[in-house]
């Protein structure tokens, strides 16, 4: 039975809103709703969904929420849960990137987004070790030692190559492919596989800013955390949209705000182009997930049984992972006053006592505030 777009939009909007935490608390609040409450999804099918959307490139979270919508309630659904999903995080970041990137930005602002920055660091070096644990888990002998020289690799890459990143992933994802020798056939009817050249091709006529916006998008192999190296590469290394301190600042609002870390890129193309920067690389980064989920949602079993598709995730996963850990180290960089070392110092100490992510960003953007109001250099 079809659920009807009213509740759909109300529903997902709901976890869209409420969604403080990044995407492990989105799927908590999705199977809770789909699987727990509404009985929508049986609990097998949503843990394969879930699965299936973890090999896919780009914001799995958001991707899911898609799924989870036109399961219920089909195209329009889809479309409809989607965008309710994705736009309550997105108007309260325009908000802040709009005035925390202006000329005139209160200190008060730009304090808080200071102490969440030294407090982001942390978080992200957390969830990489997380990762790191978990990815290593599944593998054993030589695919062990494989996957820790791809996590090295990635790490490498995200210090030291910056606009490399992308291609140190699908490089570590075909150089598993070829060792697993499961190439995709020719002729298959998957419609992906005949998406990605043409993907490419358009990728490199676009302009700077929607391509870094795609790469988010479309490319990032891991999503959630992934995307930082790849933005910061573009957005301060070579474009100079902005600071380390202002990318660092951008990574932290994307944090504290509900709904999708993808919504970071926001404020890269505010900073890049104003309020129409970032409405385009917004529409560009998650116009993919609606795209594949559309095209793949009746073949995710197929997906997930798929040798080659977790081949080629077997080697650009840990590099993600490994990415993702070297993204810390570089974000040191916006790291500007002793007063956020230490906030920096404290935070890893709340983690390693167990503290939610979402609390210790939160208490940093307090601490920020009220150590400005102290006399703190901003």
């Amino acid at each position: 039975m079809a659920v009807a777009l009213a509740t759909v939009a109300r529903e997902w909007g709901r976890i869209g809103t409420i969604g403080f935490g990044g995407p492990p608390a989105h799927v908590a609040l999705l199977r809770e709703l789909c699987v727990e409450r509404r009985g929508w999804i049986d609990a097998t099918e949503f843990e394969d969904a879930n699965a299936a959307c973890g090999l896919l490139p780009g914001p799995a979270s958001t991707q899911l929420s898609i799924y989870c919508a036109h399961r219920v309630a089909g195209v329009p659904g889809a479309l409809v849960g989607g965008l309710a999903f994705i736009l309550p995080g997105l108007l309260i970041i325009l908000v802040l990137a709009g005035t925390a990137l202006a000329g005139g930005a209160p200190e008060w602002l730009l304090a808080a987004g200071a102490g969440a920055g030294a407090t982001v660091v942390p978080v992200i070096a957390d969830a990489g070790v997380a990762l790191a644990r978990s990815s290593l888990a599944r593998h054993a002998g030589w695919r062990m030692v494989r996957a820790v020289a791809y996590m090295a690799v990635g790490v490498a890459a995200a210090i030291f190559a910056g606009l490399g990143v992308l291609l140190a992933l699908l490089a570590c994802g075909l150089v598993e492919l070829a060792i697993r020798r499961a190439p995709p056939r020719i002729g298959s009817s998957n419609p992906a596989v005949h998406a990605w050249p043409v993907l490419f091709a358009a990728a490199a006529q676009l302009a700077p800013l929607a391509w870094t916006a795609l790469k988010v998008g479309a490319l990032s192999f891991g999503g959630g955390f992934v995307i930082i190296p790849l933005m910061q590469a573009d957005a301060v290394d070579a474009r100079g949209w902005m600071t380390h301190a202002e990318f660092l600042n951008a990574v932290a609002f994307g944090q504290i705000t509900p709904g999708p870390v993808t919504h970071t890129v926001a404020v890269v193309g505010w900073a890049a182009d104003g309020l129409p920067g970032a409405l385009l690389a917004s529409a560009i980064a998650f116009a993919p997930s609606f795209v594949l989920v559309l095209l793949l949602a009746p073949r995710f079993a197929a997906l997930r049984a798929s040798v080659p598709a977790r081949a080629f995730l077997d080697g650009a996963g840990p590099a993600a992972v490994g990415a993702i850990l070297g993204a810390a180290v570089v974000l040191l960089d916006g790291v500007d006053h002793a007063w956020q070392w230490v906030l920096l110092g404290l935070a890893a100490g709340a983690l390693l006592l167990g503290r939610r992510p979402i609390e210790v960003l939160l208490t940093g953007f307090v601490a920020g505030i009220v150590l400005w109001a102290l006399g703190a250099p901003v």
